[in-house]
């Protein structure tokens, strides 16, 4: 079945919308989301509410994980963010509302491993890395400046692997290299039985590919093909403003996708 992969909406309403409004324009009914719901962005619940009913599962990612236990090794900014978004889920008055989006919370797994809508290609979802599925990021200069961190987390990739967490989208073969979308012909990049790849599908809340588009990708029998979606950013950049709590770097940010 074709799905599409979401990750990293870090709380942006706005840009979930839009992305959920484009998978439902090309009929795609699946939806899996790789971690991050929460974090940063001004609307954790309704951002919870949305991926809860509409995605078949999710996984754990470091700010889902920092909101319900303890924000570890985040700068200033994402450790403020994170308690305020703790304080958000907290207030909710309706008490099985409440319970219920700290269990979904509690529930998100770590690490999924199915089939590939080709029957036969093997697919490993984390949030971050193989090797460290949470917290470890991956990122496009690796493939220079650090060949054996790549070749040790390839080692455990069966053959396909998606991830989110550094907001940056591309796929990594390990060649290794590493291929933005605008370098695959038609923005795809197609399995084959001789590479192993690892494909980052971008964030939807916040890209950091000085491309403020949300980013997403659909999964189909031949590979996996690149989207990016446009949003109100100015609608979402207000919200930031309005709570102190949140830094407007947070803000000024997704106007530069960086």
């Amino acid at each position: 079945m074709t799905t599409a992969i979401i990750s990293d909406v870090h709380g942006n309403l706005e840009a979930l919308e839009a992305v959920l409004a484009d998978i439902d324009s090309r009929g795609i009914k699946r939806i899996i989301c790789l971690g991050d719901i929460i974090g940063y962005g001004p609307n954790p619940i309704e951002c919870v509410d949305l991926v809860r009913t509409r995605c078949e599962w999710a996984l754990m990612g470091n700010h889902d994980f920092g909101v319900l236990y303890e924000p570890t090794n985040f700068n200033a900014g994402a450790e403020s963010a994170a308690f305020w978004t703790r304080d958000r889920l907290d207030a909710e008055a309706d008490d099985n509302l409440r319970r219920e989006r700290y269990e979904f919370l509690g529930r998100l797994r770590v690490r999924v491993v199915e089939t590939c809508p080709d029957g036969r290609t093997s697919l490993l979802a984390v949030h971050g890395s193989p090797r460290r599925p949470i917290n470890e990021y991956i990122f496009p200069d690796d493939v220079t400046n650090a060949p054996d961190k790549l070749s040790t987390i390839f080692e455990r990739v069966p053959r396909v692997c998606v991830v989110g967490h550094t907001h940056v989208p591309g796929v990594f073969t390990d060649e290794p290299d590493f291929y933005p979308p605008g370098e695959l012909t038609d923005s795809t990049y197609l399995f084959t039985e001789s590479e192993k790849a690892i494909i980052n599908v971008g964030s939807v809340g916040q890209p950091r590919d000085m491309d403020p588009r949300s980013s997403y990708v659909v999964l189909d029998d031949r590979g996996v093909t690149f989207v990016r979606v446009p949003y109100d950013v100015e609608a979402i950049a207000a919200k930031i403003r309005a709570v102190p709590q949140l830094p407007e770097w947070l803000a000024d940010r997704l106007f530069e996708g960086r």
